[in-house]
């Protein structure tokens, strides 16, 4: 079913009479895998709304990223989360779209400065499980006592519901970047270099420590300001050893590797996401095995391990979570994909989806 507007999606899923898959650009297929009839939201496309001047953008949730990111680059603007491409990490196709970003919260290496996607949501609309159409936040013609469901539909996996369009705050995009490189730091004085980074004066927005042994801090604003900030940080930083510089589009490519974990594309294995305390990734990859990625300062840490291994049974208990993020289908259905939930917080997740999914049909086990 590929809906071309939202009242047809709605009666869509009113007239569903099993589950339903949802599908944006189909470039992230994480989770358990989910049987059903597949609903595109691609036929709900197209920028609705962009005000540059109030820094406010709003579209369809089909509307493929890279078009928004076009428009947004013509006024000089961006997404402030940097929201990541999965499909080098994942091997799929298809064009990633705006409401995949939300339903996935998919954010960057610039999450450390500006905040993940919810972050930057101000609005959306939805149809729930029952066919009925929400809107909250930003553009506002209903409102729902109690729910703030901006933030709620973020990295919901259309679990909640389906997206039909999403509003967004914007930033202007930045004049000049640079980024330092230290080489051959161990992950323990990479972690120690990016905190002190991320912790002086100089607004770093980028931190990232690669398997191959070097250290990534981004800086980025007017060019004056960047060249000196450069500067100051790489003293600032010396104890650590001398640190290059890298400008320019090199610098953004550089980034974007980062950002779409590009040091694991097209190796063999699975791919873990683990998000924990900085100081606490260093000993964790080491106990994990494989390549590891940091990256947030080593807030996120991605491993690549050997197919089929249990990742969270490997560490045990630790601070932070781990979400197997690629993997076969036979592993994804053996391996709870998403972290297991403490029972406050699983009950109030079950709460949840059978208010907004009472009849079970929105991308059933996905998270489960």
């Amino acid at each position: 079913m590929r809906p071309s507007d939202e009242a047809e999606l709605a009666e869509a899923v009113r007239g569903a009479g099993g589950a339903l898959r949802i599908v944006g650009g189909g470039t992230r297929p994480v989770g358990r895998p989910v049987s059903g009839a597949a609903l595109s939201t691609a036929g709900l496309a197209g920028i609705r709304l962009y005000e540059p001047g109030a820094l406010t953008l709003v579209a369809g949730a089909g509307t493929p990223l890279a078009e928004v990111e076009a428009a947004l680059a013509a006024e000089g603007q961006r997404l402030p989360f940097e929201p990541m491409d999965h499909r080098g990490l994942l091997g799929t196709e298809g064009e990633p779209t705006i409401g995949g970003v939300v339903a996935a919260n998919a954010s960057g290496p610039r999450r450390v400065q500006a905040g993940a996607c919810r972050d930057s949501l101000i609005g959306a609309r939805f149809v729930d499980g029952s066919g009925q159409v929400t809107r909250n936040g930003g553009r506002v013609m209903k409102n729902v006592t109690g729910y703030d469901l901006v933030k709620l539909m973020a990295g919901s996996w259309g679990t909640l519901g389906v997206l039909t369009e999403v509003a967004f705050k914007v930033l202007p995009a930045p004049e000049a970047a640079t980024t330092l490189v230290l080489e051959g730091l161990a992950p323990e004085a990479a972690v120690a270099a990016m905190a002190a980074a991320l912790g002086s004066p100089f607004e770093v927005n980028g931190a990232a420590h690669l398997p191959d042994g070097r250290t990534l801090l981004r800086l980025d604003g007017f060019a004056a300001s960047v060249a000196y900030r450069a500067g100051a940080l790489a003293a600032h930083l010396g104890r650590f050893g001398a640190a290059g510089r890298v400008e320019g589009a090199e610098s953004a490519a550089l980034w974007v590797a980062v950002r779409d974990v590009a040091a694991f594309h097209g190796a063999a294995g699975n791919v873990w996401r683990l998000a924990t305390r900085p100081s606490d990734a260093p000993g964790l990859a080491a106990k994990a095995g494989g390549q590891a990625l940091y990256d947030w300062g080593g807030g996120l840490l991605w491993l690549l391990l050997p197919e089929g291994t249990d990742l969270r049974a490997k560490l045990g208990p630790f601070a932070g979570h781990a979400t197997l993020v690629r993997a076969s289908h036979a592993t994804r259905a053996t391996i709870a994909p998403f972290p297991p939930e403490p029972a406050p917080v699983a009950a109030l997740s079950a709460g949840l989806r059978a208010r907004f999914d009472p009849r079970g049909i929105l991308n059933p086990g996905l998270m489960e």
